[in-house]
């Protein structure tokens, strides 16, 4: 029997446990100096950079939206408000499957097709980060089942905003304008930085125009959140600045009357204030609501609008180029007599017609009956009933030269410079203006069509609005002007070229023809003069829509009334100390008499009753006391 100690080496055992302890304390050893070596590097070493990102787990800067500037009235009624609003914003980030997020998101509240397309292009142009809006304008009972489930919800935050309203609604649309989403295109364009806070822009009218001022200043707010994003605490904060206030010179009240005075027919009125350039009122009808724009319309809504035959987003007051007919008559008067080539004794035989020698086709005087005005119709007369045949005649001695020079200085042919974006030129032809646009030559059966409005002349409300305010004033340039003040602050226009200088007695000539336009029992006008306490000078219009061959009657009974005349009027008061002026348009209303110059009445009978009384007080101080002496104007 063999017994195991036979086997036993103790000295050789203890060598070969004394081995591995080493080993094994060597191995502890370095790992513990390696484990101490990482320790401090990570706690030492790195410590900043471990503790910056800590913060930025749980600390984020978000950007604070400003509020968007007001504009008012010029007595102080708010045309563009902030209202608070709730939507819906994800982080896609803070998201583990954005389908799944969406899908769950649209069990619980309703999600439309459009609502998804909008947010995914919103997705594509955004930072890392950055709250991209799915829906807007929660409803509380939206808001309350997001609440309920926010623990499903991870990436998806209710946010309230200051939004867009316009509480007259479709009154200042066209004027006022309405801001919207903004899109790829201005993304491009835009200041990232500046518009970090807000995802709305002015798409049209003042909103547009006056952007830059109405957008304020972005801040900032540092914010705590927790392992889901959600918003624990405000650690610091930089207030954002809200943008501009505008006051403008449009005045509520006489607005809703113009408005309201085209009774659902299509058209334009435009009211200026003699004195300043201020527009009182710009109506463009028909109109829409820009509500329906701020946090993006409907296709559905959005086709009813681009699809009417009534055009309801084309604003005609500043777009809406027209033969002014009739209209220009008065304007072509004085040119004639300040260049001599008629004067105030010039008379004229109207049978009724008009031929230019060399050309068998007459022109008609469409104003007058069978038979003409007849003999001595000189230019009052020639104004006050209309007389085509005497502007024919007084156009051909006249000439198209200078009859598109001096038109041009009344603000016909070129832009006025009004505040809003997109106005239209309008056309005052000339010889190089055909020659440019036709290629052809000028002849002077262009100038006699041109000699009442028609042919190749065109001219946008806006633009028969300025010409007014300047015969009213008697050559005074001013610029129409729609914002008053920022901030308080006046706005000064810009300075215009000198103004016209034409005889007095042919200013005062041709205010007397005009004021008995509406005043003479032989006025175009003289249906609107009736109760009033105050005089009106005007001169109807009639343009065109289509040919009429020169040996028929144009019958309205026989023709769409999309293809009836347009009916025009031009007009200032008081006649004495003119205050406002006025160009509209009634398109397809056959008369200016009947359809265009009652609305200018209203409008200006509502203008009359509200304007201010104007007094003078003066006190007078002692003999070298001249910096003391006040004026109060009330």
């Amino acid at each position: 029997m063999i017994h195991d100690s036979a086997f036993t080496d103790p000295a050789r055992e203890r060598r070969i446990f004394a081995g591995r302890l080493f080993v094994t304390a060597v191995g502890i050893t370095v790992l513990a100096i390696v484990i101490i070596v990482r320790y401090v590097d990570l706690q030492i070493n790195r410590h900043q950079n471990f503790a910056t990102h800590s913060d930025n787990n749980r600390v984020h800067v978000r950007p604070a939206a400003p509020s968007r500037g007001l504009i008012y009235d010029r007595n102080g009624e708010l045309l563009a408000d902030n209202r608070p609003t709730y939507n819906l914003t994800i982080v896609r980030e803070r998201s583990k499957s954005l389908d799944e997020l969406l899908g769950t998101i649209g069990d619980l509240i309703e999600i439309s097709d459009d609502d998804i397309k909008r947010f995914t292009k919103r997705l594509k142009r955004r930072k890392p980060f950055q709250q991209t809006p799915l829906k807007f304008n929660l409803t509380e009972q939206e808001r309350g089942i997001l609440a309920v489930n926010g623990f499903r919800l991870n990436g998806a935050e209710i946010t309230a905003r200051l939004t867009r309203f316009y509480p007259n609604r479709e009154l200042f649309a066209h004027v006022v304008g309405y801001v919207g989403r903004i899109n790829e295109r201005e993304t491009q364009n835009i200041d990232s930085i500046a518009y970090s806070g807000t995802d709305s822009i002015g798409k049209i009218g003042i909103e547009k125009y006056y952007e830059n001022q109405l957008l304020g200043k972005v801040g900032s707010e540092h914010v705590e959140t927790n392992a889901r994003g959600r918003v624990m605490r405000i650690l610091d904060s930089v207030g954002a600045t809200p943008g501009d206030s505008l006051t403008m010179h449009l005045d509520s009240r006489l607005q809703r009357v113009a408005y309201e005075a085209f009774e659902g027919e299509r058209g334009a009125l435009v009211a200026i204030d003699v004195k300043t350039g201020g527009i009182l009122s710009l109506v463009s009808a028909p109109s829409y609501d820009p509500n329906l724009f701020v946090s993006g319309i409907s296709q559905k809504n959005y086709d009813a609008l681009i699809n009417s035959s009534d055009r309801p987003m084309f604003d005609r007051a500043i777009r809406g180029q027209y033969p002014p007919g009739s209209t220009i008559k008065p304007l072509f008067g004085l040119i004639g007599l300040h260049n001599n080539t008629i004067t105030m004794d010039y008379t004229i035989n109207d049978p009724g017609y008009f031929f230019m020698e060399g050309i068998e086709r007459p022109w008609r005087d469409h104003n007058s009956k069978r038979g003409g005005h007849g003999r001595g119709v000189d230019l009052a007369e020639a104004i006050i009933e209309s007389c085509d045949v005497y502007f024919y005649k007084m156009s051909v001695k006249t000439g198209i030269d200078l009859l598109s020079s001096y038109s041009e200085m009344f603000g016909l042919g070129s832009v006025t410079g009004i505040d809003l974006p997109g106005e239209r030129p309008g056309i005052m032809p000339s010889r190089v203006w055909k020659q440019g646009a036709r290629q052809e030559a000028w002849f002077n059966g262009d100038t006699i069509n041109v000699s009442i409005g028609q042919g190749f002349m065109l001219t946008t409300p806006l633009q028969l609005a300025v010409m007014s305010a300047r015969i009213a004033s008697k050559g005074k340039m001013v610029t129409p002007q729609l914002v008053q003040s920022v901030n308080g602050v006046p706005i000064v226009p810009e300075a215009m070229a000198a103004d016209i200088e034409i005889k007095p007695e042919y200013w005062d000539y041709v205010h007397k023809a005009m004021r008995d336009v509406v005043h003479s029992p032989r006025g175009t006008a003289k249906g609107i003069s009736k109760g009033l306490d105050y005089e009106i000078a005007g001169k109807t219009g009639t343009a065109q829509v289509i040919s009429i061959d020169a040996e028929e009657e144009y019958d309205s009974s026989k023709i769409d009334k999309r293809n009836w005349d347009h009916a025009l009027f031009v007009a200032f008061a008081p006649v004495d100390d003119p205050q406002i002026a006025i160009g509209l348009i009634v398109e397809n209303g056959e008369h200016g008499s009947s359809a265009a110059a009652p609305i200018a009445r209203q409008v200006i009978d509502a203008y009359m009753k509200s304007r201010p009384v104007q007094t003078t007080q003066v006190m007078v101080a002692a003999p070298g006391a001249e910096d003391d002496v006040t004026k109060v104007a009330q």
